[in-house]
């Protein structure tokens, strides 16, 4: 690893002034970035330690009934919150599917949101990858490439997006805060990712030195509480990122659902909001048929970019699943395994 220097801010202007430094890179759990590092994928001049900043690290309940997330709120501390989980419980659900125990007491948030790309070859310095080198090719493209992606995908990139997190976030239309060299703004999650396109090192809309200060998740996301579900298929059950998984939430009365809110996750270089889905859905009744149409819609851009074509239906198969899961109801304790597909529901859900 190469050497560097240790900034640490006491304020977040300060942070932002060192992060808009050439090579500085943000520090906070570090699970992602010390393991790029290590493996000389992340070669930074400096590290601006956000860990300390003051009053980054809340979950605060809104005036208006929705919540804001501080961007150093650990991950297991985040899904084990007993509001946040009654309030977004796909979202819990998501959370502890993702990595394992003692990871998501270190991660947090906004590291979560911002975490890399998986794919094999992108972690390889000795592979071609555009994502790490720009114009040196994607050895995915003729390799091994089974788990890569199936929507939004280029012929310089065929990575996906690993954050099981961000998944249900998409679906309800959360938004995060930044603070940068031209003080705060918002924008929609959905929005902070690019796809890869002809330029796939460009991952998000992240000008240098922009910091995520906070996540906010807006009141009229708690009416798809009591239909909320988050499923994920992975190769293993215990901890492993997602070959593909569904955030799902419906609003249901009188049997009918009035609105419904789907993406996917483990399918593009960014969680994927399924709009065309949820209009398939909404005014229609909970049932089958209902489901795998909205199945069929979501994937209906889909197309292999290697060997990958079985993750078109099983994605199908989980959107439609996922569906019927959130229409039975949202469970009063959350499965043992969560988001597993095997799952029997046992277990304190918060």
């Amino acid at each position: 690893m190469k050497t560097f220097d240790y900034v640490r801010p006491a304020t977040i202007a300060d942070a932002v002034a060192a992060g808009a430094q050439p090579g500085a890179s943000y520090l906070a759990g570090g699970t992602n970035l010390l393991d790029l590092m290590k493996g000389g994928i992340s070669r930074p001049e400096r590290l601006v330690d956000v860990t300390h900043l003051n009053g980054l690290d809340r979950i605060e309940r809104l005036g208006d009934g929705g919540m804001r997330i501080g961007t150093l709120v650990r991950n297991a501390d985040l899904a084990h919150d007993p509001e946040f989980a009654k309030s977004y419980p796909a979202v819990a659900e998501a959370l502890l599917s993702g990595a394992s125990a003692q990871l998501r007491n270190a991660a947090t948030v906004g590291g979560n949101l911002l975490q890399r790309t998986r794919c094999g070859y992108f972690y390889d310095p000795a592979s071609a990858c555009n994502k790490r080198e720009p114009g040196t090719g994607c050895a995915a493209r003729d390799g091994e490439n089974r788990l890569h992606a199936v929507l939004g995908w280029s012929e310089r990139c065929i990575a996906t997006h690993p954050s099981d997190f961000c998944v249900p976030l998409v679906a309800l239309d959360a938004i995060v805060e930044i603070e940068g060299r031209s003080g705060r703004r918002e924008i929609a999650l959905e929005a902070l990712y690019r796809l890869p396109g002809d330029t796939p090192e460009r991952e998000s809309v992240l000008e240098v030195g922009d910091l995520i200060v906070a996540l906010r998740l807006p009141a009229e996301a708690r009416a798809f509480s009591t239909h909320a579900r988050y499923l994920k298929v992975r190769e293993r059950t215990s901890y492993a990122f997602a070959v593909v998984s569904a955030g799902v939430a419906l609003r249901i009365e009188r049997g009918t659902i009035r609105e419904a809110r789907l993406a996917l996750g483990g399918v593009a270089a960014k969680p994927w909001r399924a709009r065309s889905a949820e209009a398939t859905l909404a005014g229609g009744s909970p049932n089958p048929a209902s489901f795998r149409r909205a199945a069929e819609a979501a994937l209906a851009e889909a197309r292999p970019s290697g060997d990958n074509q079985f993750k078109i239906e099983l994605a199908r198969r989980i959107v439609a699943r996922a569906l019927a899961l959130a229409a039975a109801g949202t469970p009063a304790r959350l499965p043992a395994l969560p988001a597993s597909p095997f799952a029997s529901v046992s277990g304190a859900f918060a």
